[in-house]
């Protein structure tokens, strides 16, 4: 007799038959607790560095802050370590400017990182103390001089706040102030001290230029910036002596002189104080020199516009006494007749060549053309909100037309009409004023 199998019926719901003794029993599931210390976690996506920084300190500091150091850190806690930001916190914290040098340690920890910064601090001043100020107030130094209670005391800013107050009393006449700087004063190595002896403030009592010839001496004291006292109540105002003033007047004179053709004058300067010491008469002694002659006028470097159509815009001729006003003016019509013709990018250098006979000069124009550019597209760039009336409005202005060759004269007569047509601000602490710009691109003609 065949037996049939034994069959377990399984019962969905709660109850069911006792199960067979002999079968074997179903694997037990494990907490997800223990499945996790099984597998020793899941596996964490790391952006960068191999492990977490557990802590991050700051040791050495005294003066200055935590919370203003840890505001230059980017190494943080929680984070995943990273050896290049610990450099690059170096870094910041050296620029600081609080601390003579900055080092670091690295702990490596089974659960993390632990970084440590170690700053050495500068020393730090004190006070600041003014002796000796009668003219100036010491708010005024204390803002010229730089430096305050808490800066870093360090030897090269005492030095630079003692050269801005030497320059503000010079600028201000007086010309024998005396400034000396000490680091620390008893009971304080912090403090830093500034004696100043002033001297007297220096006023101008009169300028005389001697030497003159063919220039009044009245026509060259307004060409100058140094003043002498007015008259009345305005003896006091204006006539403050500034010693770099002087000497750039002496500069100004010879340029002048130079433009008239005297190209070999010279110019130099004596003072002469009053009894007080208070007051100065400052003299300009000039040696004119003879006046030159233009020899030959030279044009080198033009390639595609003829010399005889250069020399026709050009006021100077051989045979005139050198005028460098009229060669200035020349300059500019050689570069605007390039600018016409589309080499908006022409140059022209001059050059003055004394020759062996006696007062004469050669001048030698040379020119760099450049390219040679048409207009490819003109662009309208308002900033703010779309305006296609006023950006209409705005090319009506420009004479320039695609395919034209660009004309510089012709732009910067645009310019000036979009400037007048107050169709957009014109208040530079507003907004940039409208211009003009040329963008070079596409392909360049050098044909006509």
């Amino acid at each position: 007799m065949v037996t049939a199998p034994h069959i377990v019926h399984a019962q969905l719901g709660g109850g069911g038959m006792a199960p067979n003794p002999g079968a074997p029993m179903g694997e037990e599931k494990p907490k997800f607790r223990d499945h996790m210390h099984s597998i020793e976690g899941l596996p964490i996506q790391r952006k960068q560095g191999d492990a977490i920084v557990k802590n991050v300190r700051v040791v050495g500091n005294r003066a200055v802050g935590i919370h203003k150091i840890t505001a230059k850190l980017q190494t943080r806690k929680n984070r995943f370590y990273d050896y290049e930001l610990v450099l690059g916190d170096v870094r910041r914290l050296n620029d600081m400017g609080s601390f003579d040098h900055v080092t670091f340690k690295i702990d490596e920890q089974p659960d993390g990182v632990e970084v440590t910064y170690i700053v050495n601090e500068r020393p730090m001043i004190s006070q600041v103390v003014y002796h000796g100020n009668r003219a100036v107030g010491e708010r005024e130094l204390s803002g010229r001089c730089g430096i305050a209670e808490g800066d870093p005391l360090s030897e090269f800013s005492i030095e630079s706040g003692r050269r801005r107050i030497l320059d503000y009393y010079l600028s201000e006449g007086f010309n024998q102030v005396a400034i000396t700087s000490v680091i620390g004063i008893k009971g304080d190595p912090g403090a830093v001290v500034y004696r100043i002896n002033e001297g007297p403030k220096e006023r101008i009592a009169k300028i005389n230029i001697h030497g003159s010839t063919i220039v009044s001496e009245a026509r060259l004291k307004k060409i100058i910036n140094s003043r002498g006292p007015m008259a009345g109540v305005l003896t006091y105002i204006g006539n403050t002596v500034d010693m770099r003033k002087l000497d750039q007047d002496v500069d100004v004179l010879a340029t002048y002189y130079h433009n008239l053709g005297f190209l070999t004058a010279t110019v130099g300067r004596q003072i002469e104080y009053d009894d007080s010491g208070k007051w100065l008469t400052v003299n300009f002694v000039v040696n004119e020199g003879p006046r030159f002659q233009v020899n030959d006028i030279q044009i080198i470097g033009n390639q595609y516009i003829t010399e005889q159509s250069l020399r026709q815009r050009m006021t100077l001729k051989p045979g005139d006494m050198f005028d460098g006003t009229l060669m200035r003016r020349d300059i500019g019509e050689l570069v605007y007749g390039y600018g016409e013709l589309g080499y908006i990018y022409a140059d022209v250098e001059p050059k003055t060549v004394m020759r062996d006979e006696s007062n004469v000069v050669d001048l030698v124009y040379e020119i760099t053309e450049g390219d040679r550019w048409k207009v490819g597209e003109i662009l309208v760039n308002i900033e703010g909100e779309p305006d296609l009336m006023k950006e209409t409005t705005m090319l009506n202005l420009v004479d320039l037309r695609e395919g034209d060759w660009i004309d510089r004269r012709t732009l910067e007569l645009n310019r000036r009409r979009l400037e007048r047509s107050q169709l957009l601000e014109v208040n530079p602490q507003i907004a940039d004023p409208p211009d003009i710009k040329v963008v070079p691109r596409g392909e360049v003609m050098n044909d006509f």
